[in-house]
């Protein structure tokens, strides 16, 4: 099975990752942030990736780093499962509906970490989540995996909404990224290496 087991510590976060590319999408989160939980579980639940993430961070400072780092580790913990990364499908892309909320995402499991984020969504707080946290999510997950993702809002209002239908979009594309092609048992690239 392709799957990473990881750890990092800092002074200011300690996080554990199991993360099984093939599975049912089951999840064990503790970020200490609910709607952080919600969001990761959305995502790993349309990807199907199976997930347990513990995450103790400087929560009395602000949630910053906790975020941060578990798109960091939860990156790196993507690219370790991944593998050399033969027979993957390699680039997906998903639209996805959040009642009046619409999240167009692309991504290219490339080994070229880059994030496109165009989101105009409301400032403030989603529970106790700060709504710009997400893209720093998206920033270290990206470079850590060597994805390529772009993120576009192309329209919605509702701050929940928003953030949801990214994450569930976010999954469904990587999801079939780093799902199998029958057709090509090779490297998906026409340099022939990732």
């Amino acid at each position: 099975m392709r799957q990473a087991e990881l750890a990092r510590k800092t002074l200011e976060t300690d996080i554990k990752v199991k993360l099984v590319l093939d599975g049912r999408g089951a999840t064990s989160l503790d970020t200490g942030i609910g709607f952080m939980d919600h969001m990761l579980d959305s995502l790993c639940r349309f990807a199907y990736f199976d997930l347990e993430l513990k995450a103790v961070g400087d929560l009395k400072v602000d949630q910053h780093h906790t975020v941060e780092d578990c798109g960091i580790v939860l990156g790196q913990a993507l690219k370790e499962a991944l593998g050399d990364k033969k027979g993957i499908q390699r680039t997906a892309d998903c639209l996805f509906p959040m009642d009046e909320a619409l999240a167009q995402v692309a991504v290219d499991i490339s080994n070229r970490g880059y994030l496109v984020w165009q989101v105009d969504c409301p400032s403030g707080l989603v529970g106790d989540f700060p709504v710009e946290l997400a893209e720093e999510f998206f920033r270290a997950l990206a470079l850590n995996a060597g994805i390529t993702l772009h993120i576009r809002l192309l329209y919605g209002n509702n701050k929940h909404h928003i953030l949801e239908a990214i994450f569930k979009a976010v999954g469904r594309a990587l999801g079939l990224a780093a799902g199998f092609d029958r057709r090509n048992p090779g490297i998906p690239s026409t340099k022939g290496v990732l």
